[in-house]
């Protein structure tokens, strides 16, 4: 008022200073209302305010981690100027908690920091400006249907809407972190304080005229206020459009620098979603502009509320994500990329490739038709409950299908304990033993193991005398006995080395394959001597033996010599070995040595031990008589029967031939050569053959030569693989194997030891899912882990390379139960699996699976296309796991999770 009265004093008469006064307090309402408008982005409601508050990191740096800048679709700016704000109303305080309250976020400034008197004024009066706001915006929108054409009055209402719909991606933080839109801020406030102050000096000179040609310039100047207010939009687009691009380029040389593993862990799924929730809106809102002049404030309000049950679930992600970092962060290394700097996947493989490699699914014969079945989609919450099978807690689906067993014709060839798996994959989950306990770790567990988790005692009751396991407490302890080796498989392998030195342990012989294993105490010492150990028995032919082994950190699985080919390629295994494995060698023609012989390398031992070998009772001699007549006929040599007198038992030891020259010079012909189109290496589900396949004599064939000595077979390429054929990545198959060895060595030095959280000294048996060239279980070599190489049968056949670099591994399908007792791995490495599975049948079966290998406590490593991630780490959810990490760049991703103690509390119910 005292500027009103000093601009008066200069007139004479005191009806115009009325008049002058009366028409300078209009004007001033008509300042403070548009201020309002103005100011009216940066003072944000509640709902926006807690978007700001709910993301864990700037939205800016997060659209740079996960999208190309090229291709980014950055949302239209529409925002309003701060208005006359004070700055620290639109700075962000660096120690306030990303979860701070929306009271909290409002009131801060105005404790720390004394007011104007416009913003006092205007907080004073908020609910009198909330009324003029509603009477401006009205007053605007008379306007401009009285001005402008009904196009232009569309257009306008649409970019309102835009407006309305992008103010929370503007936070309080980027103006922080940007001085220009400060700067901004200030020419905004100078350039409105400038056009009101021509706006009171136009209205004081023409204080003389009529009232009504008085109002009829404040309608203009009102008009020249809005369109002031479109020129600073303009103004201030272009600014913000500036301030995004030096964003940009000061995230990505922040990304190319150093970046935090916790970061990479909050950038995962909620960015992403919103993301594709900007390009959505991007495509809509052509159509919402022709709408908006239609839409009523119910259908306002109804947006509104949408839109905040919307940012609340976003809130309550980030704070469950926030809460998993808490727990792993302390664990992981500062990386790049994907965790550890390693790059984002292995290249993807080669169409053209497949051309020149087989699959089992291919090599095999009589092999049952598969399903075919999209996938379950994203089933966060699915109800899971408890299999109600008989098996209880050792249940194995393909192993207890008790309605085929029942259905068989007969049991003589123990059909009965090969696959029968059902045709629906099982989705329950199988409950686990009372007072189950962490694993003894490894090699403690070699030694004793919990009673509580593995609770039977039949086979100590009948092996006890034999030194297989003894019940001690709360243990169950293995003295490292054997029927043949009752004083410990130490001494047993140095007699076997003894008798021939040639089987050179730990260097010319690497891979073995123990039939008819018992508890697995001869494999589980052939550690000692840098010797893997595939050993396997029948389920239930010793209560639990397998199961026993598994739980003391040996390789075992339950598989039988029965009607069908063991999983496993031909000519890969060094050496085999038989102690009292109970397996008629010399019916039926010799069919199940036979088998043997298929899976032996040629060169490689025969190791018997058994009572036809050094006892003289009268089916002992028949059966040594048999034995010798099928070993002759199959030209294999007897290099060696010798006697353990501190075991008092004997072992013969043969050794299969490397040439075909025997196999031509008989004179019977039995058992007789396989046809030439019988494949070797066709394994799945074939039924066994009663004939022997030449021996390799072409130079470049594999088998042809022995591989190197180990260690350095495990790294040189087979010498069978040549620059002419093309590897599974497309490249020369010897650079195809050297480049995934130098892969998979930086991923888990970079990566997997120090930045998934991971405790490796719990670790032990480990199942690669899909293994290619057997380049991770390489890389794992040095720790004090096994690891167990499954190529699936529709992938190229690369196991016989795996067995060639001197690991081990085994064909299976991920659309049927896997061949081992719950509770048996500790970590499951899956890549780009579930991609492939999801094709040929359903991905929940195959959760319900990986929950039932591996260990309460054990780890599951996912890579894999970003949706196939999502879609695990929503299974993963629902089955009560912890999700330590997921990460997604380049469509590619990665998730690490842990099992924990949760079960269901219902059962299925039994059919």
């Amino acid at each position: 008022m005292a500027i009103g009265k000093g601009r008066n004093s200069k007139r004479s008469t005191s009806g115009s200073y009325t008049s002058t006064v009366t028409t300078v307090v209009f004007v001033a309402l008509c300042v403070v209302g548009l201020w309002v408008l103005t100011s009216n982005s940066i003072i944000s409601p509640q709902t926006t305010t807690r978007t700001s508050a709910a993301s864990s990191f700037s939205s800016s740096a997060a659209n740079h981690l996960f999208s190309k800048p090229a291709d980014r679709k950055d949302p239209p700016v529409y925002e309003d100027s701060q208005g006359d704000l004070p700055d620290d109303a639109i700075k962000s305080d660096e120690t306030k908690p990303l979860q701070a309250t929306n009271d909290e976020d409002e009131q801060k400034p105005q404790e720390d920091q004394p007011k104007s008197e416009e913003t006092q004024n205007v907080e004073g009066g908020e609910d009198n400006n909330g009324k003029q706001e509603a009477e401006q915006e009205t007053s605007g929108e008379n306007k401009n249907e009285e001005e402008n054409p009904p196009g232009e009055n569309q257009s306008s209402a649409g970019e309102e809407e835009k407006q309305k719909e992008n103010e929370p991606l503007v936070t309080e933080e980027s103006f922080e972190k940007n001085p220009e839109a400060e700067e901004l801020t200030q020419q905004t406030k100078d350039e409105q304080s400038n056009e009101n102050q021509g706006v009171d000096e136009n209205k004081s000179q023409e204080q003389n005229q009529p009232e009504a040609e008085a109002e009829k310039r404040e309608g203009e100047s009102e008009e020249n206020s809005q369109e002031t207010q479109n020129q600073i939009t303009e103004e201030d687009q272009q600014q913000r459009l500036q301030q995004q691009e030096q964003e940009q380029q000061q995230t990505q040389e922040q990304e190319k620098s150093d970046m935090s593993d916790e970061t990479l862990q909050q950038s995962t799924q909620p960015e992403s979603q919103e993301t594709t929730s900007d390009e959505i809106q991007q495509k809509e809102e052509p159509q919402r502009s022709q709408e908006s002049s239609q839409t009523t404030d119910e259908d306002k309000e109804q947006m509104k509320d949408q839109k905040i049950q919307s940012e609340s679930n976003l809130q309550e992600d980030n704070s469950n994500q926030e809460g998993k970092q808490g727990t792993t962060t302390k664990d992981k290394a500062p990386s790049v990329s994907f965790p550890g700097g390693e790059s984002s996947g292995i290249p993807k493989e080669s169409k053209e490739s497949k051309k020149s490699w087989s699959t089992q699914a291919d090599q095999s014969e009589n092999q049952k038709e598969r399903r075919k079945a999209g996938s379950d989609g994203t089933i966060y919450g699915y109800t899971w409950q408890l299999c109600n099978e008989t098996a209880g807690q050792d249940y194995i689906p393909c192993l207890d299908n008790e309605k085929a067993i029942m259905k068989l014709h007969g049991r003589k060839h123990y059909e009965h304990r090969e696959r029968h798996c059902p045709e629906e994959p099982p989705k329950c989950l199988v409950p686990l033993p009372e007072m189950y306990k962490t694993p003894v770790e490894w090699p403690k567990s070699r030694d004793k193991i919990w009673y509580h988790n593995v609770p039977h005692t039949l086979l100590a009751e009948v092996k006890g005398h034999q030194n297989w396991v003894k019940v001690t407490g709360e243990f169950l302890t293995f003295p490292g006995g054997g029927t043949q080796f009752i004083h410990g498989a130490m001494h047993y392998i140095d007699f076997i080395q003894k008798s021939i030195p040639d089987v050179a342990w730990g260097k010319r012989t690497r891979v073995v394959l123990d039939v008819g294993c018992g508890v697995a105490s001869f494999g589980g010492y052939l550690f000692d001597r840098d010797v893997l150990t595939m050993s396997f028995a029948p389920k239930d032919e010793h209560e639990a033996q397998v199961q026993f082994a598994l739980e003391r950190g040996i390789p075992a699985i339950s598989a039988v010599m029965g009607s069908q080919r063991l999983p496993f390629p031909s000519r890969v295994f060094d050496l085999l070995h038989c102690a009292r494995c109970r397996v008629p060698w010399h019916v039926e023609g010799g069919t199940l040595l036979l088998e043997l012989n298929r899976v032996l390398r040629p060169g490689g031992y025969f190791v018997w031990s058994a009572t036809p070998v050094y006892q003289k009772l009268k089916e002992d001699v028949e059966i040594w008589k048999e034995m010798s007549a099928l070993t002759v006929s199959m030209c294999w040599e007897l290099v060696s029967i010798n006697r353990d007198k501190l075991n008092s038992i004997g072992a013969a030891i043969y050794r299969k031939p490397t040439t075909n020259d025997c196999y031509e010079q008989r004179k019977h012909k039995r058992p007789p050569l396989c046809k030439t189109d019988d494949d070797p290496n066709a394994a799945w589900y074939v039924p066994l053959q009663s004939c022997m396949h030449r021996v390799p004599v072409d130079g470049a064939e594999r088998g042809t030569r022995w591989p190197e000595e180990w260690p350095r077979r495990v790294q040189v390429p087979p010498y069978w693989l040549n620059k002419s054929q093309m590897g599974i990545y497309g490249r020369p198959a010897p650079d195809d194997f050297a480049s995934d060895y130098q892969h998979w060595k930086r991923v888990v030095q970079k990566s997997y030891l120090n930045g998934l959280g991971i405790s490796w000294s719990n670790v032990r048996n480990v199942m690669d899912m899909r293994a290619v060239y057997g380049g991770f279980a390489a890389a794992l070599r040095d720790l004090r882990v096994w690891v167990l190489n499954v190529v699936n049968i529709d992938s190229p056949d690369t196991l016989p390379i795996i067995y060639e670099r001197g690991l081990f591994g085994i064909y299976h399908d991920w659309c049927e139960s896997f061949s081992t007792y719950p509770r048996t791995y500790d970590l499951l490495h899956a890549d780009h699996l579930f991609s492939k599975v999801k094709k040929r049948c359903k991905i929940a079966p195959l959760m319900a699976e990986i929950d039932r290998i591996v260990r309460p406590g054990g780890k599951l490593i996912v890579r894999d296309e970003s949706s196939a991630v999502g879609e695990a780490e929503n299974l993963l959810k629902s089955l009560h796991w912890e999700v330590h990490l997921t990460f997604s760049k380049d469509q590619e991703g990665i998730l690490s999770a842990q099992k924990s103690l949760w079960r269901p509390d219902t059962f299925v119910a039994s059919s």
